[in-house]
């Protein structure tokens, strides 16, 4: 049962929330004051707190500063009847759930009480996985408090257990291996071999004599037999990263060991049984590659029965300050240089900066930056990174008229949208209305297309 904390100098105001909490199913004490509010705090500790803002000896902010010295993640909700926009502002940055105005409804006092706990089950759930992620993986590189990576972490935990084959999918640097090691020591076979192969790297006539292995004599040059990865990975999980590049062969052979468990070293004739979880990843789009006769939909459909989609980073803006922060500690470290931290603009720069590269990029500038830098400041010259401006083209070395056409694309939306706002003053109905989509479609694409309110103006 949750426990709610009422500090409220109004003993009228004290039995009304105790008695609308406690029909709610909620344990719930109540004080006179905050120090007495905090003493029982204190003594047994609490899932939520509420507590008035005006009250004598010490005010709410006071009370909210000592709950969150006493347990960071209580949740503290403050209640007044003189609310102003600096009170809430101030109760926010000292760590309040929310801020309330008196006099409110009951009901609505509920739903916030009840999303707090939900916020920090949320919150303990994510720092749970965190926490054994890193046990079991020696690190915990796996960052992030964005939604999306919450949702990544959940699915993770909860296919991990199983011997479901999983495909990752997301753009090339965005961690997927990462995952996908995390896959498999969040699983019962973590004690078991962890195997993995990258279908890109290898030669496609080696990718098949590395993958189920070859008897002596099988080709010039198998002067002995060679184990293949499927049975080096026996009883643990293979990792088979950018399958998109197997070619139509070897992909049939393929769906055959997922569908029979059993591989054919190359050369032989007696089927070899396996017991090998697989995992897939890709940043390739695989149903494409199938319209184009490309890829089996038939091993599409075997690989992929528990999809993950990794975000790319510029989804995540959000997360870019702590992976910044734990990539400059990690090489600060390793360079055995002295602690460094980032300059005010060096920060902007990082989380404006669009990312191509994904976590990847990330990385390596940070780690070039301290190569760089000879003070204890991060600045922008370190970075060598500069913001990419709407009317350039920067596509990859290589980049075709499907690259060409969804980069015109993008540049053409982003312009018709800035140009219709313009003509409506911001007004962002009346702009979808103009443009004939939906008013999400209209906010989505700005939070997209990174549309400030300066350009809407």
């Amino acid at each position: 049962m949750s426990s709610v904390l009422v500090i409220d100098d109004k003993e009228s105001m004290r039995s009304m929330l105790s008695q609308t909490l406690s029909d709610e199913g909620y344990e719930v004490s109540t004080a006179p004051n905050g120090p007495a509010g905090l003493e029982l705090a204190r003594d047994k500790g609490f899932d939520v707190v509420l507590t008035d803002l005006k009250m004598p000896n010490m005010d709410g902010i006071e009370v909210l500063r000592s709950v969150k010295e006493m347990d960071v993640d209580t949740a503290v909700i403050v209640m007044t009847a003189f609310g102003t926009v600096e009170n809430a502002v101030e109760a926010m940055r000292q760590g309040a759930y929310d801020f309330i105005s008196k006099p409110f409804q009951p009901d609505h006092l509920s739903v916030l009480v009840q999303k707090a706990l939900e916020n920090k089950r949320l919150q303990a759930e994510n720092s749970l996985l965190r926490e054994e992620l890193a046990h079991n993986l020696g690190f915990s590189d796996i960052i992030g408090t964005n939604e999306k990576m919450k949702e990544v972490s959940r699915l993770i935990s909860k296919v991990a257990n199983s011997d479901t084959s999983v495909l990752i999918t997301g753009e090339s640097g965005v961690g997927k291996e990462l995952f996908a090691r995390a896959v498999h020591s969040l699983s019962p076979r973590r004690d078991k071999p962890y195997v993995t192969i990258n279908c890109a790297a290898i030669p496609p006539e080696l990718l098949e004599n590395e993958l189920f292995g070859s008897e002596r004599g099988a080709f010039t040059g198998a002067v002995a037999r060679k184990i293949g990865k499927f049975e080096i990975a026996e009883s643990g999980t293979i990792f088979l990263d950018e399958i998109g590049d197997m070619e139509l062969p070897l992909q049939s052979k393929l769906l055959r060991a997922l569908q029979e468990r059993t591989i054919e070293r190359l050369g032989g004739s007696k089927p070899i049984n396996v017991n090998v979880r697989v995992v897939a990843a890709t940043n390739a789009d695989l149903t494409d590659l199938i319209t184009k006769k490309l890829f089996r939909e038939d091993l599409y459909y075997r690989l992929s029965v528990f999809p993950i989609q990794i975000p790319a980073l510029r989804e995540r803006r959000d997360d870019i300050p702590a992976l910044a922060e734990y990539f400059l500690e990690k090489y600060c470290r390793e360079m055995n240089k002295a602690a460094k931290s980032f300059a005010r603009d060096s920060l902007k720069l990082l989380e404006k900066y669009h990312w191509p590269g994904n976590v990847r990029e990330l990385e390596n500038t940070i780690e070039r930056a301290v190569i760089l830098a000879e003070g204890k400041k991060i600045t922008p010259d370190h970075l060598a990174i500069r913001l990419q401006r709407s009317e350039e083209i920067q596509l990859r070395d290589g980049a075709g008229l499907k690259d060409i056409a969804a980069h015109a694309q993008r540049v053409a939306e982003r312009g018709t949208i800035i140009r219709v706002l313009k003509q409506v003053r911001g007004n962002k109905r009346k702009c979808a209305k103009t443009l004939k989509i939906d008013y999400t479609t209209l906010f989505d694409k700005i939070k997209k297309y990174s549309i400030t309110p300066e350009e809407m103006l």
